[in-house]
């Protein structure tokens, strides 16, 4: 991940006319209530319809087993989008929980409980955040083989910021209780 612009997007600031820095981005997705792959697919298509965000890669769909979550829950449809975008990490976090609600995400107060939709920011170029409601890197996606994976598939030589390889990531978390669903296609354009 670098913060070199992607050559094909110009943008500048239709006030000013300042030019903006394009930065590259990963988001996973996951949903484990509802229609599965149709939250998945608004997911994508929400993140396509955002002013300022231009995705260039989604992942195949993989199906894992819920991590950390209470007993019972089902298991996860998993993705990961790649876009680029001039738009605060701030103003992506936000972008992201309005998807989550626009899909009926419920929050409560146990954690990692079942939800329609998970829109969670991984990188957003060399940003770094500590807050409690935005931490950049995220703080536990290099151990989660079901983020690790689809991003490694969209890029084999993807670095993970502050962590290293995505392969070696992986490689260290292995990939038991993931599945790759081929017969499940999400689509960007």
């Amino acid at each position: 991940m670098t913060e070199v612009p992607n050559p094909n997007i110009i943008d500048a600031d239709t006030l000013t006319g300042e030019m903006r820095p394009i930065r590259r981005m990963v988001i996973a997705l996951g949903s484990n209530l509802g229609e599965r792959f149709g939250n998945l697919q608004g997911a994508v298509s929400s993140l396509a319809d955002t002013p300022d965000v231009w995705v260039t890669g989604v992942s195949p769909v993989y199906e894992s087993e819920p991590v950390g979550c209470p007993e019972g829950a089902g298991p996860f449809l998993n993705a990961v989008v790649l876009a680029d975008t001039t738009l605060s990490a701030s103003r992506l976090m936000d972008r992201a929980l309005a998807i989550e609600d626009a899909f009926d995400r419920m929050r409560s107060d146990e954690r990692n409980a079942p939800r329609t939709l998970d829109v969670d920011l991984i990188v957003v170029g060399d940003r770094r955040s500590e807050k409690p409601s935005l931490q950049l890197p995220h703080p536990r996606a290099h151990e989660r083989a079901f983020v690790l994976q689809p991003w490694l598939d969209l890029e084999p030589d993807a670095q993970f910021l502050d962590r290293g390889p995505v392969a070696e990531l992986l490689s260290a978390v292995g990939t038991d209780g993931l599945k790759l669903r081929d017969d499940l296609v999400l689509e960007f354009e």
